[in-house]
C-alpha cells in the first residue's frame, strides 16, 4: 500500500493520473528512489498502476552494486563474459549456485544477452523484462475467439517457428553447447523478421529453452556441451506480425539408451493422441485424460506443475491446458481458439 509522506509539500503529481499526490509507494521509499514518479493521489491509483510501476523497483535493484543488468557484463575477457545465472535471470555470478541437485546435470555459465536489431518489432517486455499488457488482459480469464485474419497471422508465425526449430535440430550432436543452439534459434528468428519471444520475458536471459535430461522445461542455454546419450528438448517461440507461435520437440544426442527412447516416444504419442481429439465441443479437461491414460499405461507419469496455455497476441493466456487426469480445466473448445498442448512425461 502507498504510505503517507511529505510528498504534498513538494506539489508532486500522481504517477498514474497526474492529479496532486500525497501518498508514496513504500517500496520506492525503501529503495530511496526519487519521489517524482513514485507519488500517487489514492490507493486505487496506486493499485491500478502496480503492474507497470513495479518495474521501477526491479530496475533500481539491477543497477545497484553487484547486480549487473542481464546481458551487460564486461565482455572484454572470456572469463568475465560467461557467468552463472541467479535470481531468475536478474543477476549473474562467477560461482556455481548451490542447489539440491536431483541428478548429475549441473548448470554452466551463460553468455551475454544477444542483440536484436532496432527494426524488429518487439513485445513489451523486450527492454525491461516485464510484460505489461499480458497480466491485465481479459484473455487471462476468457478464451479469445480469433478473427480469420488473426488466425492467418498465427499460421504464418507458427510456420516460421517450425523452420526455426528445424534449424536448431540440425546442429544437435555430441560436443555442441546449448548456447550454440540458442544462437541458431536467435539468428534464424531475426533473419525471418521475428523476435524470439522468451528473450527477456520475466528476465529469461536467452532466446529459447533447452532442457537436458532431468530438466523438465525452461532450461537456460549455457556452455555445457551435449554428451552422447543425452536427450534435449528445444522450446521455441517466435513473435511475428504481433502474434506468438510456440512449439518444442525433444531430440536424441548420439546413442541414447532404450529407456530414454521409450520415454520420448511415449511423450510424442501423448501429444498426437491429444491433438487427435481437438475439435469444437470437446472439453479442455479431456486433453489431460487422454495424455494421462497413455502415459500411465506405458509406465510413465505426467508432470502436473506445468500446463499448456492459450496463445496469440499474448504469449500466455487462457485456456489453461493441464496434461494430467482428473483435472479441473474449465470450458469447451470453440472454433477460432488457439492453444498449446505440451505434455511433459516423467520416467518413474
Amino acid at each position: 500500500m502507498a504510505g503517507e509522506s511529505d510528498v504534498s509539500e513538494n506539489a508532486l503529481s500522481c504517477a498514474n493520473c497526474g492529479k496532486p499526490a500525497n501518498l508514496q509507494c513504500p517500496k520506492c521509499i525503501e529503495l530511496k528512489l526519487p519521489r517524482e514518479g513514485s507519488a500517487f493521489c489514492s490507493q486505487d491509483c496506486f493499485k491500478s498502476s502496480w503492474s507497470s510501476h513495479k518495474s521501477v523497483h526491479v530496475k533500481a535493484k539491477l543497477s545497484s552494486p553487484g547486480m549487473g543488468t542481464p546481458g551487460e557484463q564486461d565482455s572484454s575477457s572470456p572469463g568475465e563474459s560467461w557467468l552463472y545465472c541467479l535470481k531468475r535471470g536478474q543477476s549473474r555470478t562467477p560461482k556455481m549456485p548451490h542447489f539440491d541437485w536431483t541428478g548429475t546435470l549441473r548448470p554452466y555459465p551463460i553468455s551475454v544477452k544477444r542483440i536484436v536489431p532496432a527494426n524488429i518489432d518487439k513485445p513489451d517486455w523486450a527492454d525491461d523484462g516485464i510484460p505489461k499488457i499480458e497480466p491485465n488482459s481479459d484473455f487471462q480469464h476468457t478464451v479469445e475467439i480469433k478473427s480469420p485474419d488473426l488466425i492467418a497471422k498465427m499460421r504464418e508465425t507458427c510456420r516460421i517457428a517450425r523452420e526455426v526449430l528445424d534449424a536448431a535440430a540440425r546442429i544437435v550432436r555430441p560436443g555442441v553447447t546449448t548456447d550454440e543452439i540458442d544462437k541458431v534459434v536467435h539468428d534464424t528468428t531475426i533473419a525471418a523478421g521475428g523476435y524470439p519471444s522468451p528473450l527477456n520475458y520475466h528476465f529469461f536471459p536467452k532466446s529459447c529453452c533447452t532442457s537436458v535430461n532431468e530438466v523438465i522445461c525452461h532450461g537456460i542455454p549455457d556452455a555445457r556441451k551435449l554428451e552422447d546419450g543425452d536427450i534435449v528438448n528445444i522450446d521455441v517461440t517466435v513473435y511475428y506480425k504481433g502474434v506468438h507461435g510456440d512449439l518444442n520437440e525433444t531430440y536424441f544426442v548420439g546413442n541414447v539408451d532404450e529407456d530414454s527412447q521409450k520415454l520420448v516416444k511415449c511423450t510424442y504419442e501423448c501429444l498426437e493422441k491429444a491433438i487427435a481429439i481437438v475439435k469444437p465441443g470437446v472439453r479442455f479437461r479431456e486433453i489431460g485424460e487422454v495424455i494421462n491414460r497413455h502415459a500411465t499405461m506405458s509406465g510413465f507419469s505426467v508432470v502436473k506443475s506445468y500446463c499448456g496455455h492459450g496463445i496469440g497476441e499474448l504469449f500466455h493466456c487462457a485456456p489453461n491446458i493441464p496434461h494430467y487426469g482428473r483435472n479441473k480445466a474449465v470450458g469447451i473448445m470453440k472454433a477460432g481458439q488457439t492453444f498449446t498442448i505440451e505434455p511433459m512425461i516423467n520416467a518413474g
